[in-house]
């Protein structure tokens, strides 16, 4: 049984069964018995559905954002944004997806060789609380178009969602099976992984929770995409717009109450604005208008539950005692997941925290002394996800994009994924990508077929 909890009061809502062993069969039995029929659907067909599932999504915005506010914290404001996001992602596999699925042709010696791409089979999904429904989206609409078929495994926080999810994909009339919500605990996914009739894994979590996924999905010799932690720096030089940079890094740092993977969490700003920017910074940061989600004009609400909340505090209580300086970042006296947002100065780089990543409210700031310090600051923790660079010097700008090592990096401006542009990390962060037509190719077979002159 799952239970939702509202973050922001504590109170409990709505409980959800958690499926058996017998349930899961039988999910996997539709699974299999819908791509067989779902792999030959034309691509109008597979575009109809993405079309009438956005609509679905569109006739239901306020519902959806409502269900997420109340199960993870986040305001409505950006609830309704992520809904329509994932309406911007269903219309552009619909409308450009086609074109992702055309033959590519090369020449041999002794003719030529056209490669097609052909679907894979189930596809399971195993998504966080952070983004309920984008996270999903993002892998399901490329999902239907390939003509694989999808299985949900969502977390605990926020199976409403999940529900939501399948309301709106069986209502726009996908076939059975095409897509199903699992409502299991985590320790049901190595045994759908090694299902014969399982194809691919795709997961977005923590680097335990990736490590697992691949670990089960490298026995059953199967692809994985993984999108895990990271902690992202942003780079200010000397020629950025000040102004625009910290109202950037301020909004980067607190969208979602920190609990986005390429949430900007390392602030690296030159010596020579270092001073300035920490001013401005550490302000707005502490003037973070904090309350109940729901209500217009909230930039923050709580952390998606008391466990995350707590979790945050303790990095910082490490932090502090390893001669970290914090401002703000306490702990907040009401019921639910309640902290502020706040700045960690006098960082040592090599501290075990400061390799961490920090899922909550709370920047690191560093002083770099040169272009060379600040990408070596960037690149000094395991993960590598996005980065953010505020620069005007054009030879910055190639310098931040040559040697950053992630698999991001936004150009004075907040780094968010599109539907449009690949998304993904390297080292801890994972490996793979999503959107686009890299992440609908990640699960397809191109299949060469060879052809004489």
């Amino acid at each position: 049984m799952f239970t939702s909890i509202n973050p922001a009061t504590g109170e409990a809502g709505a409980t959800f069964a958690a499926l058996d062993d017998d349930g899961i069969e039988a999910a996997l039995a539709r699974a299999d018995a819908a791509f067989r029929s779902w792999r030959g659907s034309d691509i109008a067909q597979r575009t109809a559905l993405l079309t009438a599932i956005a609509d679905q999504f569109e006739a239901n915005k306020r519902h959806l954002a409502e269900t997420a506010t109340r199960e993870m914290g986040k305001t409505l404001a950006s609830a309704v944004a992520e809904v329509e996001k994932c309406i911007a992602g269903f219309r552009h596999y619909a409308t450009k997806g086609p074109a992702y699925l055309e033959p590519v042709e090369t020449r041999t010696a002794s003719g030529r060789a056209i490669g097609h791409w052909l679907p894979l089979g189930p596809i399971l999904a195993v998504m966080p609380w952070n983004f309920p429904y984008w996270q999903v989206v993002r892998w399901l609409a490329p999902t239907i178009l390939a003509g694989n078929v999808g299985l949900l495994k969502h977390a605990s926080l926020t199976q409403g969602c999940a529900a939501l999810i399948q309301q709106m994909v069986s209502a726009a009339g996908a076939p059975d099976g095409v897509f199903q919500n699992l409502a299991i605990k985590s320790d049901k996914v190595s045994r759908i992984i090694a299902d014969r009739r399982v194809a691919a894994v795709t997961l977005t979590g923590s680097e335990g929770a990736g490590a697992k996924v691949a670990e089960a999905a490298g026995r059953a010799l199967k692809k994985v995409v993984l999108e895990l932690g990271g902690s992202d720096p942003f780079i200010v030089m000397p020629s950025a717009d000040l102004d625009k940079a910290v109202a950037t890094a301020v909004k980067a740092r607190v969208q979602n109450a920190g609990q986005s993977c390429i949430c900007a969490k390392r602030m690296i700003v030159h010596a020579d604005v270092y001073d300035a920017f920490l001013e401005r910074f550490t302000a707005a940061m502490l003037a973070v208008k904090i309350g109940d989600p729901m209500e217009d004009g909230i930039e923050m609400g709580p952390l998606s539950s008391v466990e995350q909340r707590d979790t945050v505090l303790e990095q910082l209580a490490r932090a502090t005692a390893d001669g970290a300086k914090l401002a703000g970042g306490a702990k907040i006296d009401r019921d639910g997941a309640w902290m502020g947002a706040g700045v960690l100065t006098h960082v040592d780089p090599d501290a075990d925290f400061a390799q961490e990543e920090i899922f909550g409210p709370v920047a690191m700031a560093f002083r770099a002394d040169d272009i060379d310090a600040a990408i070596a600051l960037a690149n000094d923790v395991p993960f590598g996800l996005g980065s953010s660079v505020w620069t005007t010097d054009q030879a910055e700008i190639d310098r931040f994009v040559r040697d950053i090592e992630s698999g991001m990096t936004a150009v004075n401006q907040l780094l968010a994924s599109t539907p449009e542009a690949p998304f993904g990390g390297v080292k801890l962060s994972g490996h793979g990508r999503e959107l686009g037509p890299w992440g609908l190719h990640e699960f397809m077979n191109l299949k060469a077929v060879m052809l004489a002159d």
